[in-house]
């Protein structure tokens, strides 16, 4: 591939300078990555397990799983799903006067972070379940019963989604509401993974 080359100097200088930059921050990315892993080796094997575990759900790989392993801490604090999803801030908040209630907004009230990547990892169950590459190499490494979780979630949340985008509900709404209830889904994978672990190493 034959560089670029611009007669106009500033015009040679800023696209130099802009080939640095990328360069620059895939350099950075690679590093980011590699501190990453040392990262998860270096956990205790229930984090560990819990990590790989969850890249069992379609839209939460490596990167996804770490961030809501350090944001949750232990699954086991939570006794129910709700609690989780909670936590998070993703329940509706409620309005009540008398004898009546309302259901509103989500509260946004939990952890931001780790609401932001469930709700990105939402945005996979528009798509129709199916298992992809990186998924038929991972399920089978899995603890007993992930995998069937895994895949009944994919099942689910496409169902969810394609209803409510059925009823002409707003994408962030759709977004917000499978989100929700992936939550459920994580919570029985996180709790699955840690019990497993924590029987392994006795």
């Amino acid at each position: 591939m034959q560089a670029i080359k611009f007669d106009f100097e500033p015009q040679q200088v800023t696209l130099g300078d802009c080939v640095a930059e990328v360069i620059h921050q895939r350099e950075r990315l690679g590093r980011l990555d590699l501190a990453i892993d040392r990262a998860i080796a270096s956990a205790p094997a229930e984090k560990r397990a819990v990590v790989e575990a969850l890249q069992a759900m379609r839209g939460v790989a490596k990167l996804t799983a770490v961030t809501i392993v350090a944001e949750v801490g232990t699954f086991q604090r939570f006794r129910k799903p709700t609690e989780l999803m909670g936590y998070t801030g993703l329940v509706p908040s409620e309005y009540s006067s008398g004898s009546r209630e309302a259901k509103g907004r989500i509260t946004r009230t939990g952890n931001a972070h780790l609401r932001h990547v469930l709700g990105e990892a939402a945005w996979h169950a528009r798509h129709r379940p199916w298992l992809n590459v990186r998924l038929k190499k991972t399920l089978p490494t899995l603890p007993a019963g992930v995998s069937e979780i895994a895949w009944k979630a994919q099942e689910r949340l496409h169902r969810k989604f394609t209803k409510l985008t059925f009823h002409r509900k707003p994408p962030a709404k759709v977004a917000t509401a499978v989100a929700r209830e992936f939550v459920g889904f994580i919570w029985a994978i996180g709790r699955l993974a840690e019990s497993h672990a924590t029987a392994s190493a006795k």
